[in-house]
């Protein structure tokens, strides 16, 4: 009896530990774990697109690394996403949107952030 409710003690323990059991991170969870600022990141990705303007900034986590990301505007009506190492400030990614898909993406992060009906 003892070891299975210490069984059941560990696989619960486990499942609290992985992403999609923990309850979500915070902004400030994820600033106190940051070893950069909002503010060198910004200057980071404005260097990999120096005549765009930052339309939207925000610090996540994306497939397990806290990252930067920054939708900046170009000159081309599109969207260039800079996604900067928010503990190392290296540049890990640089794609280009079309404003249709970047319109599709904000719609759908705008859905998930509605709570459950």
């Amino acid at each position: 009896m003892r070891k299975s409710l210490l069984a059941v003690v560990g696989l619960t323990a486990m499942m609290l530990a992985t992403p999609s059991f923990a309850a979500k991170e915070t902004q400030a969870d994820l600033q106190k774990e940051a070893k950069i600022s909002m503010k060198k990141a910004r200057s980071i990705a404005l260097k990999k697109v120096p005549n765009g303007k930052i339309a939207s900034s925000e610090l996540e986590r994306e497939n397990g690394k806290l990252i930067y990301s920054f939708d900046i505007k170009t000159g081309k009506g599109g969207v260039t996403e800079v996604n900067v190492d928010a503990i190392n400030g290296k540049v890990v990614d640089v794609h280009e949107e079309s404003a249709a898909k970047e319109a599709a993406e904000k719609k759908q992060e705008a859905k998930e952030k509605k709570p459950p009906k």
